[in-house]
């Protein structure tokens, strides 16, 4: 526990150093209204971080952990895949993603100590309140993901790491708290988090495309301050209450997650539009693959073109030489499923090999407009509350949006389940098919405890372990 909360604090070390290097001391970038704004974006650009989102938990280490990519023999890849964590690669892997994550948390908190000292700054109504709101939304997702990775299994909450949620920004070592007292925690941030931005969230009186569109043509939505645009890639209200609906499903809380998921899918327009659709196949059509328009929060990737050409295009994180293997074992073989037809392609690299490979992160760099620029890495999307309350209504409820869901994914002729397990067992299926490449499967298997023969892809001599150990402090200074 020592050796953790020495690591935390390097994490805030880390933070305090890139201070000197902003040419801001940290005393005068909080002096005023825009510093703090100028923070808040530095938290997003720490969250993009190739060690966490930008990468390694959206289409990295947290896919090769259940062999979304095929693999080379003896390197870090093969052995995230074989969980074996005692592979020294794979040890500074978990340790950068872990260092991160607190850094990130450690700037958070340096943004929330100020606004409590210098509140006096603030002129613009609401934006004391949203920012804060932000930074304990974006508090509590970081530290329910080092939960769902580095946490005991939700079936077993007493057996395995303990962890630090971590409030204050100090140089102090920090303890390592129970797994009931970690949950309340991000429970508590949430709540706050709720209530501080729901009077003043422009996302609660805009339509979504006059938010994927401020200040043009057509739309309504006309902020003064570009620090209001694009709410839809911020810690939004609705973003604050899919993500209450994640970590209640993942503390077992069923009958709050369907509340929470609820409250999202049945938000309206003025004009009483649902306000967040499910995608259909015009989506796929627009080469828009990540699905934004599904995105309540998504991480603007202004380099995502580079990314996808570096990781992709190359062909460095592929699966199989043709379609066959993801069309026939992934899903399904259906003919229909647009995920199935669209979303995958075969590439021939300049050596002539052919590999198939995943087009969620293709976009066009260039010559797009703000509607149609895709340049966004998914973190709440409106698919997995679907899915939430597919798995958390009453059976019946449960049975239609389940039918929802694949409806718009195109899907027809599948057997309708007619019991709990098989409906569970279905459910689990549409995470990894849904969720390819964007992390959210892994959890899915830790969350339900899934056995290694039902791990799609798992390597034959893989010993499936869902619990990465704890970082050590050697390994990251």
């Amino acid at each position: 526990m020592g050796l953790v909360g020495t690591l935390i604090l390097n994490a805030c070390n880390k933070f305090l150093d890139v201070l000197p290097r902003t040419q801001i001391p940290e005393d005068n970038l909080f002096n005023t209204e825009q510093g703090f704004k100028d923070a808040l974006t530095g938290v997003y650009i720490s969250a993009k971080s190739n060690a966490t989102y930008g990468k390694s938990l959206t289409f990295g280490t947290i896919e090769n952990l259940v062999s979304s990519w095929d693999v080379t023999t003896n390197t870090l890849e093969q052995q995230l895949g074989l969980f074996n964590y005692g592979d020294s690669r794979v040890i500074d892997q978990f340790n950068a993603i872990f260092s991160q994550q607190y850094a990130t948390i450690a700037a958070i908190n340096s943004i929330l100590q100020n606004l409590e000292t210098n509140k006096s700054v603030f002129k613009t109504e609401g934006m004391y309140q949203i920012i804060k709101a932000e930074c304990l939304g974006l508090r509590a997702y970081i530290h329910l993901d080092l939960m769902r990775l580095y946490g005991p299994m939700p079936t077993a909450p007493n057996i395995g790491n303990q962890l630090a949620y971590v409030t204050e920004f100090n140089r102090e070592i920090h303890t390592s708290i129970s797994y009931e007292e970690y949950r309340n925690k991000i429970f508590t941030d949430l709540q706050q988090a709720g209530e501080l931005i729901k009077n003043y969230d422009p996302m609660l009186s805009y339509s979504m495309n006059d938010i994927r569109n401020p200040n043009g043509v057509g739309s309504n939505y006309k902020p003064q301050d570009d620090f209001l645009s694009y709410r839809n890639m911020r810690m939004n209200y609705y973003a604050i209450k899919a993500l209450e609906a994640r970590a209640y499903l993942w503390y077992g809380n069923k009958d709050s997650a369907y509340t929470s998921a609820k409250e999202v899918i049945e938000a309206k327009d003025s004009n009483g539009d649902i306000k967040f659709k499910l995608a259909t196949g015009k989506e796929f059509t627009a080469a828009n693959f990540s699905l934004t328009t599904e995105q309540i929060f998504g991480l603007y990737a202004f380099d995502l073109a580079t990314t996808y050409t570096n990781f992709f295009g190359n062909a460095t994180y592929r699966k199989g030489t043709s379609s066959t293997t993801v069309t026939n074992q992934l899903y399904g073989n259906t003919g229909t499923d647009f995920r199935e037809s669209s979303l995958w392609n075969v590439i021939t690299l300049s050596n002539g090999s052919k590999y198939n490979v995943i087009r969620k992160f293709w976009v066009t760099a260039d010559n797009v407009t703000v509607l149609t620029d895709y340049k966004q890495l998914p973190m709440l999307r409106t698919s997995e509350l679907y899915l939430i309350l597919a798995e958390t209504a009453p059976f019946s409820e449960g049975i239609e949006y389940l039918k929802t869901f694949r409806a718009n994914r195109n899907i027809a002729g599948l057997a309708i389940p007619s019991d709990i397990p098989t409906l569970q067992n279905e459910i689990v299926k549409e995470y990894r098919k849904e969720f390819y490449g964007e992390g959210q499967a892994f959890y899915a298997y830790k969350r339900l405890n899934i056995p290694k023969l039902q791990v799609l892809f798992a390597p034959s001599s893989a010993t499936v372990n869902y619990v990465l150990p704890m970082p050590t402090v050697e390994s990251t200074n």
